[in-house]
């Protein structure tokens, strides 16, 4: 499955993620992100790191009632400020693969899994990217969460006013989020 996310779904590090009030179902994605350093278009598989400027760590936030109504995932993950990225790009020789990420909701340790996990890995992702659209410097590519997302759990763990959401990823970094209930 692949969706597009809007400039404006970006947001800082450790800034605030604004819970809309039309959505009752918010949910956590902690996910590695792969930043793009050279513009390529059909990169054969075997040249996508060369195109790789490095990674970062993302919190893809979903409003999953809205990510439901319709086969197209779009206006459940393209909300203003919901797609924390950082805290910093970090180059493939400063890492050693394979790296472990883990989501926090609250101190409790909610997701935590290889990347050796991927359904499809950073290379894989890169070219198959690069066959429909051309990938220019500084474009992203979140390579998808592991299991234990709040709304497959039983019960549920949906994202709520005041929870902090923190995911890190071994050698890369760590985000800290504060949800805030958006009022405006």
């Amino acid at each position: 499955m692949l969706f597009t996310k809007f400039a404006t779904t970006l947001t800082g590090p450790f800034d605030p993620i604004p819970l809309p009030p039309e959505s009752e179902a918010i949910d956590y994605e902690g996910e590695l992100v792969v930043v793009i350093g050279e513009r390529g278009r059909r990169i054969p598989r075997e040249r996508a790191r060369d195109h790789i400027a490095g990674y970062a760590v993302a919190n893809d936030v979903s409003m999953r009632d809205y990510q439901y109504k319709t086969h197209q995932w779009l206006q459940g993950k393209a909300w203003d400020a919901s797609t924390p990225v950082g805290p910093d790009l970090v180059t493939l020789d400063e890492i050693t693969e394979p790296l472990t990420l883990r989501t926090f909701v609250n101190g409790e340790n909610v997701q935590e899994a290889s990347t050796e996990r991927l359904i499809f890995d950073v290379a894989t992702l890169v070219s198959v990217v690069s066959e429909f659209a051309t990938v220019e410097p500084g474009d992203l590519i979140l390579t998808g969460t592991p299991g234990g997302v709040g709304y497959r759990r039983e019960p549920q763990l949906l994202l709520q006013d005041g929870d902090v959401v923190v995911v890190e990823v071994d050698g890369i970094g760590r985000i800290e989020n504060r949800c805030v209930a958006d009022r405006a």
